[in-house]
């Protein structure tokens, strides 16, 4: 056994990750603060070969040092868009056609592993604020809420963490 070296990866040039399909999932930021976060979700999103990424509110856009810092490029292959809020970017994502769920903790959230993505043909998932969480007014357009099950003490992971969890088990189910 040997550690793959870069050259046997197989990576995409951007123009191949720019020509391939695409995981049928929009990613939508609601009002995140950290330029860390945002360039890990860019990677993320990257890895996962996601359709594209609403930046919102006062979530940080490319181009910046610190988003590149996390990001190592993926704001270059994964499409985004900013708008002035969020409620702005679910209307355009419902009039597009896409099913939107918050990935929230609420009285009716469904557990991770029990969403069943394939039945949705356009999805986008909405991560919010690392403090405040999806808004509220966010929470109520959308069609439901995804839930992260965790057992310990704090129940909270960090929106980069949620996003890598969400994103492996929507691209896992093959859109």
């Amino acid at each position: 056994m040997h550690k793959l070296s870069m050259d046997e990866l197989g990576r995409k040039t951007v123009d191949e990750f720019k020509e391939a399909f695409k995981t049928p999932v929009v990613v939508v930021l609601d009002n995140i603060r950290s330029m860390h976060n945002v360039g890990s979700v860019f990677r993320t999103s990257d890895a996962f070969l996601i359709e594209a990424i609403c930046l919102c509110g006062f979530t940080p856009q490319p181009p910046h040092r610190d988003i590149h810092k996390t990001a190592l490029g993926a704001t270059e292959t994964v499409d985004w868009f900013y708008f002035e809020n969020t409620k702005e970017a679910v209307f355009a994502l419902k009039e597009k056609g896409y099913c939107l769920f918050a990935v929230e903790q609420t009285t009716t959230s469904i557990s991770l592993e029990k969403f069943n993505a394939s039945n949705y043909k356009k999805l986008a998932v909405v991560f919010g604020n690392e403090v405040e969480g999806v808004d509220s007014e966010v929470i109520k357009l959308c069609e439901g809420c995804i839930e992260i099950p965790q057992e310990g003490m704090k129940h909270s992971l960090n929106i980069s963490v949620a996003a890598g969890i969400v994103l492996w088990k929507l691209f896992e189910s093959k859109l």
